[in-house]
């Protein structure tokens, strides 16, 4: 099992998850998160903190495409193992239909 961002994070990008991470397994992009899922030691401590609940379990029904999405973009992005200030309108855009179709972005975040 691994945990995955969805994409409630796009948007938002909450970085309280990140610091709670024992292995550094969340990579930053522009205006979301994404975890390296053969990083993940699966003990779950990041689903609690965040709180767009974007965080999942990848046994929970048709997460296999997230499992794909995020081990794509960690392998582009910069690592994130610090907090910092989620996007200028998250709480506007937290739990907005359509988020990956409409606003998600390639480029990479700054990371640490």
């Amino acid at each position: 099992m691994t945990y995955v961002v969805t994409d409630n994070c796009i948007m938002c990008k909450y970085t309280d998850c990140v610091e709670v991470c024992p292995v550094d397994c969340f990579y930053e992009g522009e205006n979301t998160l994404v975890i390296h899922p053969d990083e993940c030691i699966d003990c779950g401590v990041c689903e609690p903190e965040c709180p767009a609940d974007a965080i999942r379990p990848d046994t929970e029904p048709d997460m296999e495409s997230w499992v794909e999405f995020n081990r794509k973009y960690a392998e582009l992005w910069p690592v994130i193992t610090r907090k910092k200030d989620p996007m200028p309108d998250y709480q506007e855009m937290d739990g907005k239909p359509g988020k990956l179709e409409k606003y998600f972005s390639e480029a990479p975040g700054e990371g640490d």
